[in-house]
């Protein structure tokens, strides 16, 4: 019996350095690899890299996830993406590291897709006059912006932040804070979005009334469509600039 003892002792310290395992973030692991290759010198310096086509072909993942990468690479200092050109290695790149600036754009999409229809579907049983009222408020002020051409993301979140709250469950009225956040916060996400607008991408102001008419007539599947229809084309939209 000590002797079994023993031996289960000496297994456990051997797996004692064991790190915890994390969510992988594939285009983390796109943008590592190619940065040893740039680093290392196999990619030299003011060389194109291929499409990003190919470069989804080679690592086997969509081309979102290299898009989000290439975006990582830029932000690090060691490529450079010029619109209708492609993406080069910079003449002097200046490493500052791959860093995790948390999940990607389309991870961020992809989960409000899962929550925010449902949300609204209970917001429009749910929903305050007082609500409405900051709601159209919110409208307004993204219309403004809207013919002013400002880029101010804050009226966007404030409007599909008051609609988590008036669906009545403060957890996923916090989830959808936080992915909001992190989509405005996230270097990488922001330049995305940046990205997006250059090429005509901005969000439409046409679904946000849409949604907002179904929410002042409590009309519940309305909402829930309004909401799935907006963000879905938040996704095709932002697929779209990467084939441009």
């Amino acid at each position: 019996m000590a002797r079994n003892f023993c031996v289960s002792v000496q297994v456990d310290n051997k797996f004692m350095k064991i790190e915890a395992v994390k969510v992988r973030r594939l285009y983390l692991e796109v943008a590592s690899q190619i940065e040893n290759l740039i680093t290392s010198g196999q990619i030299e310096a003011g060389e194109r890299l291929p499409s990003e086509r190919d470069l989804a072909v080679r690592f086997e993942v969509s081309r979102p996830t290299i898009r989000e990468a290439m975006i990582a690479l830029e932000i690090a200092g060691l490529v450079e993406i010029r619109t209708g050109s492609g993406i080069y290695v910079r003449n002097n790149p200046v490493a500052r590291g791959i860093e995790d600036v948390g999940p990607g754009s389309f991870e961020i999409l992809e989960a409000r897709l899962m929550i925010e229809p449902e949300l609204a579907k209970l917001a429009a049983q749910r929903i305050s006059e007082s609500q409405l009222q900051e709601l159209q408020v919110a409208l307004d002020d993204m219309e403004r912006e809207d013919t002013e051409g400002s880029v101010s993301e804050e009226a966007d979140k404030r409007f599909h932040c008051i609609i988590a709250e008036a669906a009545g469950n403060s957890a996923l009225a916090a989830i959808v804070t936080w992915l909001w956040d992190m989509r405005i916060s996230s270097e990488l996400s922001t330049l995305f979005h940046q990205r997006v607008r250059e090429v005509g991408v901005h969000p439409s102001l046409g679904q946000h009334k849409r949604l907002f008419n179904a929410l002042s007539a409590r009309d519940a599947a309305a909402a829930e469509d309004a909401m799935r229809d907006h963000i879905s084309s938040a996704l095709i939209d932002s697929k779209t600039y990467l084939e441009a």
